[in-house]
């Protein structure tokens, strides 16, 4: 693994400081506020540490409560709130400072036969000849701001290729529907639930910005204040979080200051491996000088 995949499995490996009770360092990706997928990769992870090995995570459903101090580690408290014969279910609640920033419920399952369709994959291009977000940033370079440009820069943990390219600083209104091959950038170890962490941090870049599409606007305009809500997402099966995957996340409403925004994400095999929501603040400040 590269040094900063191997940094991610160590963040959302979380530290064990008493019984349900775990700690977590945090990263600073430059963001304003801390990155939602960090606490949803560690509240997977702390949940996980207290459900037998047997018993695979199905979907996990969150609510960001207040914004998160990335100088800071966040404590996630685990409540064992049943445990039946297929199904185990745990609440998380992660702390800063005292207070709560996201609370979210965890089901897991052990695996059983059952009835099974899917949706098809879309067609789109592959990911070999894709410039990686990385690539695109650097074209750019002179434009980002001096306070992030280092961080959108630098060496990243999860390798992102957009199908198509929008210019963040000069959108051009479109339909709301994007298309992103992902991968972690090095083989990770053999370990299912760790690609499910994986993935679940991997599940917040870029998915509510999908439903400022049609309005040309992005999340790097000034006048415009976004903040994830909640998130759900659900895991259909196995799967290999350092091989190619497509997220595939479109938008069928905005209103009222919100955005809601939907994905499914695909194997190159063509198999629907997880599938993910999420409404999130989208507001725009019309006052902003």
């Amino acid at each position: 693994m590269s040094h900063v995949l191997d940094d991610l499995v160590d963040l959302l490996s979380l530290e064990s400081i008493e019984e349900n009770l775990f700690r977590g360092r945090s990263q600073d990706l430059g963001f304003r506020q801390l990155y939602g997928g960090q606490v949803l990769g560690q509240s997977l992870s702390a949940a996980s540490q207290t459900v037998e090995e047997a018993r695979h995570v199905h979907s996990l459903h969150g609510y960001f409560l207040r914004p998160g101090d990335a100088s800071m580690p966040v404590v996630y408290s685990v409540d064992r709130v049943r445990d039946g014969g297929s199904f185990s279910t745990r609440r998380v609640t992660a702390i800063q400072k005292g207070q709560t920033i996201f609370t979210c419920s965890a089901s897991f399952q052990y695996d059983e036969e059952g009835f099974e369709h899917q949706s098809q994959m879309p067609s789109v291009v592959g990911p070999e000849n894709l410039p990686s977000e990385v690539e695109l940033a650097k074209r750019m370079a002179d434009r980002l701001p001096e306070t992030i440009r280092d961080k959108m820069l630098c060496a990243k943990p999860i390798e992102m290729r957009p199908v198509t390219a929008v210019d963040p600083f000069n959108p051009k209104p479109g339909e709301p529907v994007k298309y992103v091959w992902f991968r972690a950038d090095g083989n990770l170890p053999d370990v299912p639930a760790l690609h499910k962490y994986m993935l679940a941090y991997a599940s917040d870049f870029g998915l509510l910005t999908t439903s400022l599409l049609p309005h040309g606007k992005s999340v790097w305009q000034k006048d415009m204040q976004i903040a994830s809500l909640d998130h759900a997402l659900w895991f259909h099966g196995d799967l290999r979080a350092d091989q190619w995957l497509l997220y595939a996340m479109d938008s069928p409403w905005a209103g009222n200051a919100r955005g809601f925004a939907r994905g499914n994400i695909y194997n190159q095999a063509g198999q629907l491996v997880a599938s993910s929501c999420q409404e999130g603040l989208i507001r725009h400040r019309k006052d902003w000088q």
